[in-house]
C-alpha cells in the first residue's frame, strides 16, 4: 500500500489528519495509532482519543513530524487504507438490492461509542453505538439521531468511607471527535424549534462512525434563553419538564434536521420510547408533502416505523402529566399537526378517553409503529405481558412483540491477544459478513493456543487494572479522597469480574450475602479467587450507593485485602479492560427485571465465562458446557429467601465447580475442561450474540419489510393508507353489531368438521377473517387455522365459514374467534378488534 500511496504535502497531510482523527472507526480499528503516538505521546496514552491528541500536540512538534516525507507518507498510506475498506463490497450491497433500502433512521437518546464522545449512560447507549459500528462494518445504510450532552452522565468519585460523589464535568465540543452541521454557505445550521409559544434554535453536530453518520443536537445556542440552553445539559437528570423536552428535542429536531440535510429514510428506528416524537415528526412531513390530514400521514409513517423497547417494569415508561404536554404541544398540536391537542394525547393512552391518565412515551411509540420488538426471547415475552393493557382480549402470546437479541460489536470488545487469535483462525474479515464458519475454526484450536492467550490477556489485564488504580488514587489522595493502598492482584488467581449500574433489583449484593463465606473463597490457600468489581448508582438512588458503600467495607477487611477491588468511576474505557481480562463475569440480576443486558456477551470474544442468572440474554443462551446458570428460570418477586437460596448456590458453585474446574491442571498445566468451556463459548456464543447477528437480523425481518410497506403506503399520493383508515373507520363503527350466531364441531371421517355462521351486519366478508383457536401448550404457540368463507350470505343475513381439519387435542379446547383483515396491516397492532365464540 505504502509503495503505491503519493506522498501527501503538509497541508494535504495535515488535512487528512483532521479526517482521520474525526472518523471513530478509530475506536475499534487501530490501524492509525502509531501515528497518534508519535503527534502526542502522553495524551495519546492518557486519552486515546485522536482529536484530542491532535488539538494538544505542540504545534511546532507537528510542523516538523509534517516535514519528514516518511510521517507524511505514512498519513497517506493510513488515508488510502481507509478508503479502501470503505470501498469493499458490503453484506448489505452483496445480500441485497439496495434499492430496496436506501436509508435507515435510527433515533436514540444515547450512543455509547468511546470514551472520547461521553454522551452515554449505560446499556441503552452500549447497544446504540454498537449497532451503529456493525451497520458500518455490515454497509447497512443508517443514519442516527441524538443528542449533544454539555455534561453528559456523571462521573464518580468515591469519599474513603466508599460514599459516592456525582461530578458533572463539561464536554468541550472543540476537543470531541464531532463538527458542526454547516450550511451549504458554511454557516451554522440551525433548527427552527418551539418548546410551547416560545421560538427556539437547535444545532447540529456530526460524527462520523465508519460509513455510518450520528447526528446530535444541542439546544445551547447563544440566541435561545437560558432555561432552553440547558435542555441538553445533562442526560437522565433533572425533572419531568427537562426530560420531556430533551425527548421533544431528539424526536421532533432530530427528524426536522433530516429533512433539512435532504435524508429520506425508509424506515424510522425509535430505540426506546424516548425517541416517539420522530414518528410523529415524520407524519407531519408527509402532510406538508403531500397534503393529506395528520391521521393519514401517520398510517403512512407507521407502517416504516421500528419501536424496540429495553423497559422490563413499568416504572421505566417515561409518563408525563396532561398539563405539561398542553404547555408544550399544544401550539404544535394546532399550527402543525392540525389536530386537536386531545388527539395527540390519546395516542400516548392506554385508555384513550381518559383524559386524568399520564401521557406514556411508550404508548406512544407503540402506537406510531408498524413493528415492535424486545431485545431478548425473555424480553419479548415480559414486554407482552407490559403492552397488554393496550391489546384488551388479545391472548398474552399474540400481543404483537417480537425480538432481536441484543449484541456487542465484537471488535470493539476483544483484546490484543483474543484479536490475534481470531485474526489467525478466522481471518479479518471475520465480523464483516455472515460469520459462516468462524466456529469451527475456534473448535479446532487446541487448548495450549487458547489457553496461553488467556494467561496473556489475563497479565495485561493485571497491569492495566492496577495502573489506572493507582492513578486515581493518587488523584484521590490530592484530594483528600484516598485511604485505600493500590491492590496486590496476581496474574496467576481465577479473576472474576462485576461490573454494572448499582440498583436494588441489579442484586450486586448477591455475592456479599455471607461475607465470612465469601472471603474464605478469596483467601483459599490451594485455589484463591480474586475480584474486581465497578459500577455507578443513580445520583437519587440512594439505596444503590449504600450497596457501593457495603463493597468498599468488605474489600477493606485485613483477611481479603488485595483480593477485592472497587474500580471508581465505571466507564466504557474501564468497561474495556474488565471484560477483556477476567476469566468468569457475574451477573445477578431479578428475574425478569434485566431487558437483555449485554455486558457478560463482551467478556465471550476474549474466552471469558458467564455465571449468570437465567434473565435476559443468558436465559436463551445458557447451557452446562458453556458456563454456570443461577436460578430455576422463574420469576420470585423480592422475596429474601430466594436471594438466600441463590447466593448459597453462588458460593457453592465457585467452590465445588468453578474454582476446581480452573485450578485442575493436566501434565501440561493447562485446565483442560475450564479450556473445554471456553472453546465452545467461544465458538458457539461469540457470533450469536454479536452485533453483526442483531444489524443482520434487524435488517432482514424488520428494515426492509418495514420499508416495503411504507412505500407501498406512500404510493400514489398515500391512497393506501386512505384505504386503511376507511376500513379502520367501518369497522370501529360496525364492530359492535358483529356477532357469532353458532358454532359447530362434528367428526367426520376421523377428521373435525367446523361450521361457524356469523351476523356481519355492515361488514364485507373480505374485511375480517375467521379462526379456530387453541391457547398454547408447555410454552409453544397457539394453535391458529384460518376458516374459510363458505358461498354467499343466506336469506336471514347470515354468513357462512367451514372447515375440515385434523385436530390433535379435544373439542372442548378450541373456540371460534373473528378478527381484522386488511393486506398490508399489522394485526392487532393497527386494529385490535377482537370477537370471541361465547
Amino acid at each position: 500500500m505504502a509503495a503505491d500511496s503519493p506522498t501527501l504535502t503538509p497541508r494535504a497531510a495535515e488535512r487528512a489528519l483532521n479526517s482521520l482523527a474525526l472518523d471513530l472507526l478509530w475506536s475499534w480499528n487501530h490501524a492509525t495509532d502509531a501515528l497518534w503516538h508519535q503527534i502526542n505521546t502522553d495524551c495519546w496514552a492518557h486519552t486515546r482519543n485522536p482529536w484530542t491528541t491532535l488539538n494538544n500536540a505542540s504545534r511546532a512538534h507537528l510542523k516538523a513530524l509534517l516535514g519528514k516525507p516518511a510521517f507524511r507518507r505514512a498519513v497517506g498510506d493510513a488515508m488510502a487504507a481507509q478508503a479502501e475498506r470503505l470501498r469493499r463490497p458490503t453484506w448489505f450491497a452483496q445480500t441485497h438490492d439496495t434499492s430496496a433500502l436506501s436509508c435507515v433512521a435510527y433515533f436514540s437518546m444515547e450512543y455509547m461509542l468511546s470514551e472520547a464522545l461521553p454522551i452515554y449512560s449505560g446499556g441503552l447507549g452500549n447497544v446504540a453505538g454498537d449497532q451503529l459500528k456493525a451497520a458500518s462494518d455490515l454497509g447497512v445504510p443508517v443514519v442516527a439521531v441524538g443528542l449533544l450532552f454539555a455534561q453528559g452522565y456523571f462521573r464518580q468519585e468515591l469519599t474513603p468511607g466508599g460514599r459516592q460523589q456525582a461530578l458533572y464535568p463539561f464536554n468541550d465540543p472543540s476537543q470531541l471527535p464531532v463538527s458542526p452541521v454547516l450550511t451549504k454557505d458554511g454557516d451554522v445550521l440551525r433548527i427552527p424549534f418551539r418548546f410551547g409559544q416560545g421560538h427556539v434554535w437547535v444545532r447540529a453536530w456530526k460524527a462520523i462512525v465508519g460509513r455510518a453518520t450520528l447526528y446530535l443536537l444541542d439546544t445551547n445556542d447563544p440566541a435561545n434563553p437560558a432555561a432552553v440552553r440547558c435542555v441538553t445539559t445533562q442526560l437522565y437528570g433533572g425533572n419531568d419538564d427537562l426530560r420531556l423536552r430533551q425527548e421533544l428535542t431528539l424526536g421532533i429536531a432530530g427528524w426536522r434536521l433530516l429533512d433539512m440535510l435532504g435524508y429520506q429514510p425508509d424506515v424510522c428506528h425509535l430505540n426506546e420510547g424516548h425517541a416517539a416524537f420522530a414518528a410523529v415528526e415524520r407524519a407531519h412531513g408527509l402532510m406538508q408533502r403531500l397534503q393529506i390530514p395528520f391521521r393519514q400521514a401517520l398510517t403512512i409513517a407507521r407502517a416504516g416505523t421500528l419501536f424496540t423497547t429495553h423497559t422490563a417494569v413499568p416504572a421505566g415508561f417515561d409518563r408525563f402529566p396532561a398539563d405539561l404536554l398542553r404547555t408544550y404541544l399544544s401550539n404544535y398540536a394546532k399550527n402543525q399537526l392540525d389536530i386537536p391537542l386531545d388527539t395527540l394525547l390519546a395516542l400516548g393512552r392506554a385508555n384513550p378517553d381518559d383524559q386524568g391518565e399520564p401521557f406514556n412515551m411508550t404508548w406512544l411509540a407503540i402506537r406510531a409503529s408498524g413493528a415492535v420488538n424486545g431485545v431478548s426471547r425473555l424480553h419479548g415475552a415480559v414486554s407482552r405481558r407490559l403492552f397488554a393493557p393496550l391489546f384488551p382480549r388479545w391472548p398474552e402470546s399474540e400481543v404483537p412483540v417480537g425480538h432481536v437479541t441484543n449484541g456487542v460489536h465484537t471488535p470493539s470488545w476483544d483484546s490484543i491477544e483474543a484479536d490475534a487469535l481470531w485474526t489467525e483462525a478466522a481471518g479479518t474479515e471475520r465480523w464483516r459478513g455472515t460469520q459462516e464458519g468462524v466456529a469451527d475454526r475456534i473448535r479446532a484450536l487446541d487448548d495450549r493456543i487458547l489457553w496461553f492467550t488467556r494467561c496473556q490477556a489475563r497479565s495485561s489485564f493485571i497491569g492495566k487494572i492496577s495502573a489506572l488504580y493507582a492513578e486515581r488514587q493518587s488523584y484521590a489522595d490530592a484530594a483528600g479522597l484516598s485511604g485505600r493502598p493500590v491492590p496486590a492482584l496476581s496474574p496467576d488467581v481465577l479473576t472474576l469480574g462485576f461490573a454494572r449500574r448499582f440498583a436494588t433489583y441489579k442484586r450486586p449484593d448477591l455475592l456479599l450475602h455471607d461475607p465470612d463465606r465469601l472471603a474464605r473463597l478469596l483467601s483459599h490457600p490451594d485455589r484463591p479467587m480474586q475480584l474486581v468489581l465497578a459500577g455507578k448508582a443513580h445520583p437519587a438512588d440512594i439505596a444503590g450507593q449504600e450497596l457501593i458503600t457495603h463493597w468498599i467495607a468488605f474489600s477493606q477487611r485485613p483477611d481479603i485485602r488485595g483480593r477485592v477491588v472497587f474500580m471508581t468511576d465505571y466507564d466504557l474505557a474501564l468497561a474495556e479492560i474488565l471484560v477483556q481480562g477476567v476469566d468468569l463475569w457475574i451477573n445477578t440480576p431479578r428475574r425478569p427485571w434485566e431487558a437483555s443486558g449485554t455486558s457478560g456477551m463482551k467478556v465471550l470474544v476474549n474466552g471469558g465465562l458467564n455465571l449468570s442468572e437465567l434473565d435476559g440474554w443468558w436465559a436463551e443462551a445458557y447451557a452446562p458446557e458453556l458456563g454456570w446458570a443461577l436460578g430455576d428460570g422463574r420469576e420470585h418477586g423480592e422475596d429474601p429467601a430466594v436471594d438466600a437460596a441463590e447466593a448459597d448456590a453462588m458460593y457453592t458453585l465457585l467452590e465445588s465447580e468453578i474454582a476446581p474446574s480452573f485450578y485442575a491442571r493436566d501434565a501440561q498445566g493447562i485446565p483442560a475442561a475450564w479450556v473445554a468451556r471456553m472453546r465452545e463459548s467461544m465458538a458457539r456464543l461469540t457470533p450469536l450474540f454479536s452485533a453483526n447477528r442483531v444489524v443482520r437480523d434487524y435488517t432482514d425481518h424488520f428494515y426492509l419489510p418495514a420499508a416495503t410497506r411504507y412505500h407501498a403506503r406512500l404510493a400514489n399520493g398515500g391512497q393506501a393508507a386512505h384505504d386503511i383508515l376507511q376500513w379502520q373507520d367501518m369497522l370501529d363503527t360496525c364492530w359492535p353489531q358483529m356477532r357469532i350466531e353458532s358454532v359447530t364441531i362434528s367428526e367426520q371421517d376421523g377428521q373435525r368438521h367446523v361450521a361457524v355462521s356469523l351476523f356481519l351486519g355492515h361488514i364485507p366478508p373480505d374485511a375480517i377473517q375467521v379462526q379456530l383457536y387453541a391457547n398454547p401448550v408447555d410454552g409453544g404457540p397457539p394453535f391458529v387455522t384460518t376458516i374459510p368463507l363458505d358461498g354467499c350470505p343466506d336469506a336471514n343475513g347470515m354468513t357462512h365459514y367451514t372447515v375440515t381439519t385434523g385436530l390433535d387435542r379435544p373439542a372442548t379446547d378450541y373456540t371460534v374467534r373473528v378478527i381484522p383483515a386488511h393486506c398490508g396491516v399489522a394485526i392487532p397492532l393497527e386494529s385490535t378488534h377482537i370477537a370471541w365464540q361465547r
